[in-house]
């Protein structure tokens, strides 16, 4: 992408994250949250036994005021369903995934007493806790505008770590922001503070997440829709000289029978990194692979890297 910097990053890291849960994180079960096991990295963790998140008999996850009016917001008009009234209050529910790089949890955000929305609330990790470690190659193509913040980051000095974590956000609220006004089937980024990113819940209003496509079990014609469908939306992010730089059908849910692409801070501008074509070729030969053992006809990786880099243009446009 062509730049990311945010006017405001500076204002929104002078503020403290919002205060998180203490206790056990409560990792919501299949049918909860789309996921087959509840795991922190990789590990099997039980239920809080409160089952919201708080501690043993201690009270359940408190809620604060909506922090919306003081965030960066997506592209307007926001949705219809997206809560904005600076009345609402934010009450976290659990914590559905967790990473090397950052925690994605749950949250209700209404007006005590009328309905309210469901939002996906990523956290990237601090300085201390968080593993890039493959960034350098995404990075390239991406300019900053102070030549002592490039110089930290690419020493990974403690305050460079800390722009970086910074960055990835940003970079992903910005890449959310572009594609889903562009018609990708993607979450529609509600807001960004520093480094926490709020984005539309894709799953049911009960606070069940979409599964993941490497868990979804279909037949061919089922399949064939969604290949479909996730190629129209790879065609979109050509089109605005992107690719999504880690593609596998672990970052792709499926909801009401389309494909929806998440996990995008490592985003790739396709013009100005060189790498991009590269980048593109293997998230087409990864996803391809997996539909094409499940029948599809036409899902062929090299064919449809070479037909996505001719619509590449180049971003900022």
């Amino acid at each position: 992408m062509d730049e990311i910097d945010d006017p405001d990053a500076d204002r929104r890291m002078r503020r403290s994250s919002r205060a998180r849960r203490s206790g056990t994180a409560h990792l919501v079960r299949e049918g909860a949250s789309g996921r087959r096991d509840a795991d922190r990295d990789g590990h099997p963790d039980p239920d809080s036994p409160d089952g919201r998140g708080g501690t043993a008999g201690g009270p359940p996850a408190e809620s604060a005021l909506s922090s919306y009016d003081i965030a960066t917001h997506g592209p307007g008009p926001a949705p219809a369903w997206l809560v904005t009234s600076l009345a609402a209050r934010d009450t976290p529910l659990g914590v559905l995934k967790t990473g090397k790089e950052a925690d994605v949890g749950l949250l209700d955000r209404s007006v005590p007493g009328e309905p309210g929305c469901l939002l996906a609330v990523k956290e990237y990790r601090s300085a201390e806790h968080r593993l890039f470690h493959r960034d350098a190659g995404y990075l390239e193509g991406r300019r900053t505008r102070r030549s002592r913040e490039s110089r930290a980051m690419a020493a990974r000095t403690a305050f460079g770590r800390d722009l970086l974590s910074a960055r990835w956000s940003a970079a992903e609220f910005a890449a959310l922001g572009t594609l889903w006004s562009a018609g990708c089937r993607v979450p529609y980024p509600v807001q960004l503070i520093g480094t926490e990113l709020m984005m539309e819940f894709v799953g049911t209003p009960g606070g069940a997440a979409a599964p993941r496509l490497a868990t979804w079990d279909d037949d061919t014609a089922g399949f064939t829709a969604l290949w479909d469908s996730l190629v129209g939306s790879l065609i979109v992010m050509a089109e605005c000289g992107l690719a999504h730089g880690d593609l596998s059908p672990y970052n792709i849910l499926v909801a009401d029978g389309e494909a929806v692409l998440i996990d995008l801070p490592q985003v790739v501008d396709l013009v100005a990194n060189p790498g991009g074509p590269t980048f593109l070729r293997r998230d087409c030969a990864n996803v391809a692979g997996f539909f094409a053992r499940r029948g599809v006809d036409g899902a062929d990786g090299p064919l449809l890297a070479e037909r996505l880099l001719t619509l590449a243009r180049p971003t900022g446009r």
